[in-house]
């Protein structure tokens, strides 16, 4: 499968954003699907996540009640809504995707998109 992760951009503190994740290849309804940043000098860490159906997700404390992962699966396309922005969530967002279920870690992860890039100014 290939990843297509688009929707950043810059946006004042408390501000929102929806970042999209479009896939082709093989089957995307196959596939947990997970969000993930990096900070610059700092290690990838995971930010959200949501199985095959859409019927399980999962968040990192730092986001709960502020983001909410979604997937159309008719679309081929993860979401990630974001609000609530703060401005330690500035990073290069990637989205992800794995055969192996439902994971909150990086090595959960076969494919990986190219990233976008969210600034979020105080």
């Amino acid at each position: 499968v290939q990843l297509q992760a688009s929707g950043g951009g810059l946006v004042q503190a408390g501000g929102s954003l929806r970042l999209s994740c479009a896939a082709s290849g093989r089957t995307f309804s196959s596939y947990a699907m997970g969000w993930f940043r990096q900070a610059p000098g700092k290690e990838r860490e995971f930010v959200a996540a949501i199985n095959w159906s859409g019927g399980s997700t999962r968040y990192a404390d730092s986001v709960k009640g502020r983001f909410a992962i979604s997937r159309d699966n008719a679309e081929n396309t993860a979401y990630l809504q974001m609000n609530s922005l703060k401005p330690e969530d500035t990073a290069v967002y990637y989205c992800a995707a794995t055969l192996r279920g439902l994971s909150s870690n990086v090595a959960g992860y076969d494919y990986w998109g190219q990233g976008t890039l969210v600034t979020v100014s105080s």
